[in-house]
């Protein structure tokens, strides 16, 4: 029997950054199809640790929080509607959530990182 350590390979970038990019293209289909938002926040957890250690896992930190601060509004949103507001506040969240898409996606195909992680 071998005693040697297994060597575990080191994520793949590539892969890395095509699950990236689907849940980015999930988030702009959510648009279209809101459920595909879910989707999109459950490939992020599924895929977490495969991204970890990699400059992708900061894409997916922001595409984490887009998806609870966008939860978090909407909910804000629809409570708020009999006082006129609500509306506002959703429209503000969807553009909100589109420039996140917008600038998180352009920054993975130009292959940086969306901030510094500590």
């Amino acid at each position: 029997m071998n005693s040697q350590p297994e060597i575990v390979p080191e994520p793949s970038i590539e892969s890395a950054k095509k699950a990236a990019t689907i849940v980015y293209a999930l988030q702009a289909a959510s648009f279209l199809l809101a459920v595909t938002f879910i989707a999109a926040i459950i490939v992020n957890y599924v895929k977490k640790d495969d991204v970890a250690d990699t400059w992708v896992a900061s894409h997916f930190r922001w595409q984490m929080r887009t998806f609870w601060f966008a939860l978090l509004w909407s909910f804000i949103g629809i409570v708020t509607l009999m006082l006129g507001i609500g509306w506002f506040i959703m429209m503000g969240t969807a553009v909100w959530v589109i420039y996140r898409i917008a600038k998180g996606w352009l920054a993975l195909s130009d292959d940086k990182a969306m901030y510094i992680e500590d």
